[in-house]
């Protein structure tokens, strides 16, 4: 049985075999030279744009294994070897999405913008911006949130206050005493008392 972290580097290692080679095929994009492809390759490992890509695989080969040893728990030990064989045999095709991903980024950037994005994510600068970007990216949105919040309760205020100068509410006129004294009961009738 292949441990997950020894199956994992095995894939890795497949796959980086696999990418070196495909990076050496000529791009089948018509209009997208070699040279502007590897730009976009180096653009796309400088910021790491399909590193999570690397966990498709053996996600799917893990999920696989739960599947097949719940239904079938006598074959754990054929499961695993196969499941992680046939994993293997597919992980040359990670180099296609490598190559689909750099095609696009190929696409929407000329070769010059690539390396300029490959040359700061390479930077001490780029690289801390990848670190920390995420964090700092969190902390915004969540002050955004509270200062929206904020901002909304203000304009009512705002609203409100300008709402009440320009269209005071009138109070109603109190109600005028009654007859009896002001109290809501009729007045008794005295006369027939004896």
């Amino acid at each position: 049985m292949i441990s997950t972290g020894k199956f994992r580097n095995m894939l890795a290692a497949a796959g980086a075999a696999v990418l070196l080679a495909v990076s050496a095929v000529p791009s089948h994009a018509d209009d997208i030279s070699e040279t502007h492809l590897q730009a976009a390759r180096d653009a796309l490992s400088a910021i790491h744009a399909t590193d999570a890509f690397d966990r498709i695989l053996p996600a799917a080969a893990q999920a696989l294994k739960g599947q097949l040893i719940q239904k079938d728990p006598n074959f754990q030990e054929d499961i695993i070897s196969i499941v992680d064989k046939q994993t293997l045999a597919l992980a040359q095709r990670r180099a296609d999405l490598e190559t689909e991903s750099a095609t696009d980024y190929a696409k929407a950037f000329t070769e010059d913008e690539l390396k300029a994005i490959a040359t700061f994510y390479n930077s001490p600068a780029g690289k801390t911006l990848l670190e920390k970007g995420p964090q700092v990216t969190a902390e915004i949105g969540r002050a955004a949130v509270i200062w929206q919040r904020g901002i909304a309760r203000d304009l009512a205020e705002a609203v409100a206050k300008e709402m009440a100068a320009k269209h005071p509410i009138k109070e109603a006129a109190p109600a005028p005493a009654a007859a009896n004294g002001g109290t809501d009961q009729p007045k008794q009738d005295d006369s027939n008392k004896q």
